[in-house]
C-alpha cells in the first residue's frame, strides 16, 4: 500500500467532526487530534510547521527558483456533523466490477442508484461499514497535500515558488476561512483541495445565507380556544407553505437555487424554524431573501401582531465574480489536469468551500478534485487511483507555475 492511502486510512480513524452548536473555536477540540500529528509528520519532512491557537495548520515550502508566484493549498480537518461520525472502519474494494455493494446487513449501494459508482469501475475504492461517514471530504485533499509536501521535501532538484500549506478546521460548519491568517499565508493565489471527481475545477460556488425564523403564538386553554387560541406551530407551516415549492432542494440541480428548511423546533406560544438560502445568480439570491421578508410582514399584518420576527445574515458569495477577472488560476489549473490526461470538468459547486471566503478576503482559491465521492454520509466512498491522480495535478500546477 502506497503512502499516500497509509496517510488517507490513519486519518479517517481520527474523530474530527465539527459542531453546528458550539460556541467554541474551533468547535470541538478532538479536531486537533488530527492537526497536531499533521504537524508532527510536517516536521518530520523538515518543514517549519505549527499549529495555531485557533486550530489552523500552517506550512511553508521555500521557493528554489525566484520570481514566480507563490502558491498555496488548502484542505480542512474537519468532517460533516450530519451523520456518525466515528469509529470509522474503512474498506478497500479492489477492482470495483460495478456490482451491488454490500455495507453492512441493512445498507448497500449500487450503480443505479448512485450513479457516482459508475466513475470509478475498474478502480479501487475505499468505502465504510455503513455505521459512518468515510471522511474522504476532506482528509482526501489532506492526505494529496501532504503526499505534495513529502515529494517536494525529498525530490529538491525539482523547481518551484513558494509553496504555502493550511489545513483549517470548522469548514464544514461554515467557519473554515474565519481566523485564517493572511498574514503567515502570503500565497499570490491558491486552491482547495475539497472537490469530488479528480479533474475537477470549481470556481463558481452559491451566494449563500441562514435565515432564522421566530413565530409568536397565543396560547390559551384548548377548552375555551375559539377565536383567541394562536398556534406559534400553526404559523410556522403556515409561513413554509407560502415559499415557493419548487425552490425545495429535492427538486434543484445544476445553476438552480433552493430555501432549505434545517431546523424546527415549537410549542403553541413560541417555535423556531431555520432555513439556509442558497442562489449561483446574485440577483435571484436577493429575490429569495426578499420573499422571506415580504411572507413575514403579509403575516404580521394578518394576525395584527409581530407573529413572525426575521433574522437574516448572509454566510459566503459567489466567488466566480471575483475570479472571472484572475481567470489564469483557472487556466493553470485545466492545463495542469490535460497535462496528466484527464479531461478537465469544470461545474458550478451546489455549496460552498473555504476558497469562496478566501477569494472575497483577496486570496484566489479554486476547488480541486479530490477522489471522494457522495460526502456527508455513510455511502461515502473514496478512489485510490483518482486520489493518487489528484497528486500529480496538484504537483503539474507548480511545475507550470515554475517554468
Amino acid at each position: 500500500m502506497n503512502t499516500l492511502i497509509e496517510r488517507f486510512l490513519r486519518y479517517v480513524k481520527i474523530d474530527t467532526q465539527s459542531d453546528h452548536e458550539s460556541n467554541t473555536f474551533p468547535s470541538t477540540e478532538k479536531q486537533k487530534d488530527l492537526s497536531r500529528l499533521l504537524v508532527e509528520e510536517l516536521k518530520e519532512m523538515g518543514l517549519d510547521a505549527f499549529l495555531d491557537k485557533d486550530g489552523y495548520v500552517y506550512a511553508k515550502i521555500e521557493k528554489n527558483v525566484h520570481g514566480k508566484k507563490a502558491i498555496g493549498l488548502i484542505a480542512h480537518v474537519d468532517t460533516s456533523p450530519d451523520a456518525p461520525g466515528y469509529p470509522v472502519n474503512p474498506r478497500i474494494i479492489k477492482n470495483y466490477d460495478g456490482s451491488t455493494i454490500k455495507l453492512n446487513d441493512d445498507i448497500t449501494m449500487h450503480p443505479e442508484q448512485y450513479p457516482s459508482l459508475n466513475k470509478v469501475i475498474g478502480e479501487d475504492i475505499i468505502v465504510t461499514d455503513g455505521n459512518t461517514l468515510l471522511g474522504a471530504d476532506d482528509k482526501c485533499g489532506v492526505a494529496e497535500i501532504m503526499e505534495v509536501a513529502k515529494y517536494y521535501t525529498t525530490h529538491k532538484e525539482e523547481k518551484h515558488g513558494d509553496i504555502y500549506i493550511c489545513f483549517t478546521p470548522d469548514e464544514e460548519i461554515g467557519k473554515g476561512a474565519d481566523r485564517f491568517d493572511h498574514d503567515f499565508f502570503k500565497a499570490d493565489f491558491a486552491y482547495t483541495a475539497d472537490g469530488s471527481e479528480v479533474g475537477g475545477i470549481e470556481y463558481e460556488n452559491f451566494n449563500a445565507a441562514t435565515v432564522n425564523l421566530e413565530f409568536v403564538g397565543k396560547s390559551i386553554h384548548p377548552g375555551s380556544a375559539k377565536n383567541k387560541l394562536i398556534n406559534a406551530q400553526h404559523i410556522a407551516m403556515e409561513f413554509h407553505s407560502m415559499l415557493p415549492t419548487f425552490l425545495n432542494p429535492a427538486y434543484t440541480e445544476n445553476y438552480e437555487g433552493f430555501n432549505h428548511l434545517t431546523q424546527m423546533h415549537g410549542q403553541v406560544e413560541h417555535a423556531r424554524t431555520q432555513y439556509i438560502v442558497r442562489n449561483h445568480h446574485k440577483g435571484l439570491f436577493i429575490k429569495q431573501k426578499d420573499e422571506f421578508v415580504t411572507i413575514a410582514n403579509y403575516l404580521n399584518e394578518k394576525y395584527g401582531y409581530q407573529a413572525v420576527k426575521v433574522d437574516i445574515k448572509d454566510s459566503y458569495y459567489n466567488m466566480y465574480d471575483i475570479i472571472k477577472d484572475h481567470m489564469y488560476v483557472v487556466e493553470l489549473a485545466k492545463q495542469a489536469t490535460i497535462n496528466q490526461g484527464v479531461e478537465p470538468k469544470v461545474e458550478p459547486i451546489r455549496g460552498g468551500t473555504d476558497g469562496a471566503r478566501l477569494t472575497y478576503d483577496g486570496l484566489i482559491c479554486p476547488n480541486l478534485g479530490t477522489g471522494g465521492y457522495q460526502f456527508h454520509g455513510r455511502l461515502e466512498f473514496a478512489s485510490i487511483q483518482q486520489m493518487e491522480k489528484a497528486v500529480e495535478i496538484y504537483k503539474e500546477i507548480i511545475k507550470l507555475n515554475a517554468k
